[in-house]
C-alpha cells in the first residue's frame, strides 16, 4: 500500500448483514496457564480456583478453571472480524451464560448468527446488528452463550 493511501475496507458493514446469516469465527485459541494467571492478576481476580494448583485440586474439578472473563474476552474478540471490525461503538452483551467449565489446555472457538438488524433511528447512515454467539470447546461443549448489539455504519460510498 502506498503511504497516504486509504487501506482497503475490510470487515463487513450494515449491508452486509442479514438475520440468520452464521459466522465459524477462526482461528481458535488454546488457553493456557499462563494465560489465566495472568489475567486473573491483571483484573484483580485472586480466586485461587484460577492460580492456585493445590486449592483446585481439592475441589469438585480437581484442577484450575479459567477465569471465565478471560473466556468471554477471548470469544468476543474472536467475533471481531465478522461482525465488529467496523462497529461505531459495542452497545452491550445480554444474557450471557456460563454453561461447562474452561480448564487450561482447552481449545475453544466460537461462532455467532444475526438474529436482528435495523437502521438507527437517531443516526443516519448507521444501524444496529445483533448477534447471538455461542462459545465451544474442540470437542463440541458449549461453554458460553451470550447476544451482542454493536452499531454499525453503512458501507462508504
Amino acid at each position: 500500500m502506498q503511504a497516504g493511501a486509504a487501506p482497503p475496507l475490510r470487515g463487513n458493514f450494515l449491508e452486509d448483514f442479514s438475520v440468520g446469516r452464521r459466522f465459524e469465527h477462526w482461528p481458535g485459541r488454546t488457553i493456557t496457564d499462563a494465560d489465566n494467571i495472568q489475567f486473573s492478576l491483571l483484573t484483580m481476580n485472586q480466586h485461587p480456583m484460577h492460580c492456585d494448583q493445590a486449592f483446585a485440586a481439592r475441589s469438585e474439578f480437581g484442577r484450575p478453571l479459567v477465569n471465565s472473563a478471560l473466556t468471554l474476552a477471548i470469544v468476543v474478540g474472536m467475533t471481531v472480524a465478522d461482525i465488529s471490525f467496523n462497529a461505531i461503538a459495542n452497545l452491550g452483551w445480554s444474557e450471557i451464560r456460563l454453561t461447562a467449565p474452561v480448564f487450561p489446555g482447552d481449545t475453544i472457538y466460537a461462532r455467532s448468527e444475526v438474529t436482528a438488524v435495523r437502521p438507527s433511528a437517531s443516526r443516519p447512515g448507521q444501524g444496529i446488528v445483533t448477534t447471538r454467539t455461542e462459545g465451544f470447546k474442540a470437542d463440541g461443549t458449549v461453554f458460553l452463550t451470550f447476544e451482542r448489539s454493536a452499531l454499525v455504519p453503512r458501507r462508504p460510498a
